[in-house]
């Protein structure tokens, strides 16, 4: 389950990367100069926070941001390492995510269906729940790298980098 999470993490960086057709053309492809932030945070159209993702859409500090979270917690659930640092890193932006969605809404700002299909819990917030569960049960010591990682001096000295 956590290489699975890590790769979700992984292919949506790479996708956002390269465009590979799937949820990111190749003309909007970040190599192509697209913004990874621009077309999901630009088309907002619910919640208290609708005006703050539009400013945040197409920003060069979010995209680099964002581009870094999805490589950094897709790699570091994947190996195993970093498991702390990344259920905290992608909780964030898991739960940024379900806010820019707010599932809770039953219309746009547009009137038109949101489409909601369960106000409270979507798969955003099931995403965090499963990185913080990897970081708690240490779940980077099976099929990964964590008890290595563990035993360097800088992450012995610094339990949030385990």
């Amino acid at each position: 389950m956590r290489i699975a999470l890590g790769f979700v993490f992984l292919w949506a960086f790479a996708d956002k990367l390269f465009g590979w057709n799937y949820a990111t053309p190749s003309a909007r492809s970040w190599l192509h100069g697209g913004s990874p932030t621009k077309g999901f945070l630009g088309s907002v159209q619910a919640g208290p926070l609708q005006s703050m993702f539009h400013s945040w859409a197409g920003a060069g500090w979010a995209d680099w941001l964002f581009m870094l979270g999805l490589l950094g917690v897709g790699v570091a659930v994947i190996a195993g390492i970093g498991l702390r640092l990344a259920a905290v890193a992608g909780s964030i932006m898991m739960v940024l995510m379900w806010a820019a969605e707010w599932p809770m809404a039953h219309l746009s700002s547009a009137g038109t269906p949101t489409m909601s299909t369960n106000p409270l819990v979507d798969y955003h917030l099931l995403y965090a729940l499963l990185l913080i569960l990897f970081a708690v049960a240490d779940a980077g010591a099976v099929w990964g790298l964590g008890r290595a990682w563990a035993r360097i001096g800088l992450v012995r000295h610094s339990r949030w980098l385990s």
